[in-house]
Formats: C-alpha cells, sequence, structure tokens
C-alpha cells in the first residue's frame, strides 16, 4: 500500500480500503483455492485422516479417513493477502494477525497430537486455557498500553467515566477532526439499550472511584478471556457437518466487517451515532481476507467434504471472531452476531446438565435432544446432513441481519 509513495503509477488505488479489502478478498479465495488441493493431496499421502466414532450417524462412515488439518489452508490464506494489503502499522491488523498465528498454533498442536501421537484427547486442557488466558492478556494489554487504541467522542460529551488524553496525532490525518477528543475507555456496545453503550466499569461501581480506574482494566481483561474461551468453544462444536462451521463464519464476518467500517469511519459513525473508533476501519481488509479464507475453504470442505479444518481451523475461527468483536467493540453482540455457535454450545451445556440431574433425581440419565450438539439432533431426525448446514446458514444471516439493525434499534 506504500507504492503511491514511490510515484507508481495507478498505485493510488491502495489508499482506498475499500479497494485494498477486494484485493484481499479475492487473493485469499483464490490462494486458498490453489494451495488447498496441494494441502489435501499430502494430507491423503500421509495418511492424516480423521478418525470417526461409530455414533450412528447417517454417512458418518463415509467420512472416515477423511482429510484433517484442513485449517492450516484457512491460517494461510488469511495471513497472505493481510500482509500484501492491509497497514501492518495498524495495532488492530497486529493484534488480528498475533491472534490468528496464536491460537492456530494451539490448534495444531491439538491435531498434531490427536492424529500423529494418536491421543485422541489431543493437547491437554490446561494448555489451551493457558493459550486462551495469555492472548485475552495481550489483548487487554494492548488496549491499556497502546496510544492507538482509544475512542473519539465530542467535546461536549460527558466525560465522567472515561480518561480522558492529549488528542494524538494519528498516522492518517482524516481521523484528527476538530470539536473531537481521543480516550482511554473500557466502554463497548450493548444492543437495544437507548445510550446503546456498556462501560466495564458498571461491574464494579461498589469500589472507590480511583479503584476503579485501576481495576477495571482486570476486569476487562478477564471478560476478554471468557470471550475468547467461549466463542472458539462455540466454532469448534459447530464443526460437526460439512461447511457448517466454514460458512457460519464467513456471515459472522462479513457482519464484523461492517461494523469495522462504520465505526471507524467519523461520517457514518456520526450518523448512526454510535462509536467511533479511529483506525479500526483497517480491519475491513481482514475481515475481507477472513470471508475470502472461508469461501474458498467451501470449495472443498462442502458437502461432501474432501478436508475438515481440525481444532486447526475451528479454534482459531472462533478466536478470531471474539477478538475482532472486542475490537470493534461488539462483543455484547457476540450472542446475536454469532447465535449459531451460541445455540450450538448452549444445546450442549442443556443437555449434559438435564441428563445430570435426571441421572441423579431418577436413577437414570434423560435427554432433552435426540444428540447433541444440536446438528446432530437433527441428524438423528433423518434431514440430510446438506440441508440442515443450509438451513443453518439461512439462520446465521437472518440474525447477521439483525445484528447489524441494532445500529439503530434502540
Amino acid at each position: 500500500m506504500y507504492l503511491d509513495k514511490l510515484d507508481v503509477p495507478g498505485a493510488g488505488v491502495f489508499r482506498y480500503i475499500s479497494f485494498r479489502s477486494a484485493m484481499a478478498l479475492i487473493a485469499s479465495l483464490i490462494f486458498s483455492m490453489l494451495i488447498g488441493k496441494k494441502i489435501i493431496e499430502y494430507l491423503r499421502k500421509k495418511q492424516i485422516g480423521e478418525t470417526v466414532r461409530n455414533l450412528g450417524l447417517q454417512g458418518e462412515k463415509q467420512k472416515q479417513g477423511t482429510p484433517t488439518m484442513g485449517g492450516i489452508i484457512i491460517i494461510f490464506s488469511i495471513l497472505v493477502p493481510v500482509v500484501l494489503f492491509a497497514d501492518l502499522a495498524n495495532v488492530y491488523v497486529l493484534l488480528m494477525l498475533i491472534t490468528t498465528i496464536w491460537l492456530g498454533v494451539i490448534g495444531f498442536t491439538d491435531d498434531y497430537i490427536k492424529v500423529f501421537k494418536k491421543n485422541k484427547k489431543g493437547l491437554a486442557g490446561k494448555f489451551k486455557i493457558m493459550g486462551q488466558v495469555g492472548l485475552g492478556l495481550l489483548v487487554g494489554a494492548a488496549f491499556y498500553l497502546s496510544n492507538d487504541v482509544v475512542i473519539k467522542i465530542k467535546k461536549n460529551e460527558n466525560t465522567d467515566t472515561v480518561y480522558v488524553r492529549q488528542d494524538i496525532v494519528s498516522f492518517n490525518d482524516n481521523y484528527n477532526k476538530p470539536g473531537y477528543i481521543s480516550v482511554k475507555s473500557t466502554k463497548t456496545t450493548l444492543p437495544f439499550i437507548k445510550n446503546n453503550e456498556f462501560d466495564y466499569k458498571y461491574l464494579i461501581g461498589f469500589l472507590p472511584e480511583k479503584l476503579q480506574d485501576q481495576w477495571v482494566w482486570l476486569v476487562f481483561i478477564l471478560a476478554t478471556i471468557f470471550i475468547i474461551a467461549g466463542v472458539s468453544n462455540g466454532a469448534n462444536l459447530t464443526d460437526g457437518l460439512d461447511g457448517l462451521a466454514a460458512g457460519t463464519s464467513g456471515i459472522i464476518a462479513a457482519t464484523l466487517g461492517v461494523f469495522a467500517y462504520v465505526s471507524g469511519n467519523i461520517i457514518f459513525s456520526d450518523y448512526l451515532n454510535i462509536m467511533y473508533i479511529p483506525h479500526v476501519g483497517e480491519l475491513v481488509v481482514f475481515a475481507s481476507a477472513f470471508i475470502g479464507a472461508m469461501v474458498g475453504f467451501l470449495w472443498y470442505n462442502s458437502y461432501p467434504a474432501q478436508i475438515f479444518m481440525g481444532d486447526t481451523g475451528s479454534l482459531t475461527i472462533g478466536g478470531i471472531i471474539a477478538v475482532f468483536a472486542i475490537v470493534v467493540r461488539k462483543e455484547l453482540l457476540l450472542p446475536l452476531m454469532a447465535a449459531i455457535f451460541f445455540i450450538e454450545s448452549l444445546s450442549v451445556m442443556l443437555q449434559v446438565s438435564y441428563f445430570k440431574y435426571t441421572k441423579k433425581r431418577y436413577g437414570e440419565g434423560r435427554r432433552i435432544f435426540l444428540m447433541s450438539p444440536l446438528h446432530h439432533h437433527f441428524q438423528k431426525k433423518g434431514i440430510h446432513e446438506n440441508k440442515i448446514v443450509i438451513r443453518f446458514w439461512i439462520v446465521a444471516i437472518f440474525f447477521a441481519v439483525l445484528s447489524v439493525i441494532t445500529l439503530k434499534i434502540r
């Protein structure tokens, strides 16, 4: 994107986020389709295939031996276009790149232990938790320490609950508009509420005000860790049918891209009366690369799947969605935006809790669903896998649109 500074003819288009986002999507899509075939061939050659448990589900025998660890395709298809087309000096882009690599390594390690070490348990849960805690600490530290991680508010707004700092000089003059000041804040967006904002400081309102300023960042970090773990787990549980997790994640990524664009644009944020977050618009490039990677992966992962993403993919895409939502300050919208992940996780929790409760009370465990996660319940009902996936995509689109219109519904 710096070619225009070297007076390369036509390079000026790289200054526009819309152009670089389109290029990132196209490059990611092409790259994933090109390397996907080679990776599938390599994994088949090495006999790195999925071991399928006998759950009595339709078509499960055909999945035996299908190559796994396909999340490698997703990770590289995101990283390469982002490095080529995004501004690597942008703190939010760097955070997303670190998130992708960080969770990709954890997921890859988990799959490696399962496939090569023949240990079905994979990476010990405590190490996964340690990895998620580490990422949460990193995100929290970036929010606290970086001069670029701020929100901008109008000077006439109430600043009692935020730390007002001297206006910083941005690398892009468009971010420094008269009448706005930069603030360090733990505010986020709360849907369906009139003022549309929630500050994590409210959770420790019982403490003296001086202590609130110190402890609010700990609360924020704990919330970040919880969100990353929850969404990653939800993505992992959703990855049970061909194309389900990839398609759903692509829809969520498109929604997050919309939020990044309007939140990082002073005109749209002012018109919609939403939080203005300088620099965050650059994440539209990352979101576009993410969408391209998901669509490209679906070329091989759609029914009947030629490859599965494994934990390498599911943990990574779940973590990306979680951190992206936190960065654009829309994490409280995740139960709506990522409703499929939430419903799938909820179905498992309800099933396990009810089974334990009835076993303790009646001596025999009972079930709410024929099988959990929820997509397996519909499989047990005899609905074809492909139809379940498409219907879940439709539901995901419905909730994605509903999430976007919460910007005006208060």
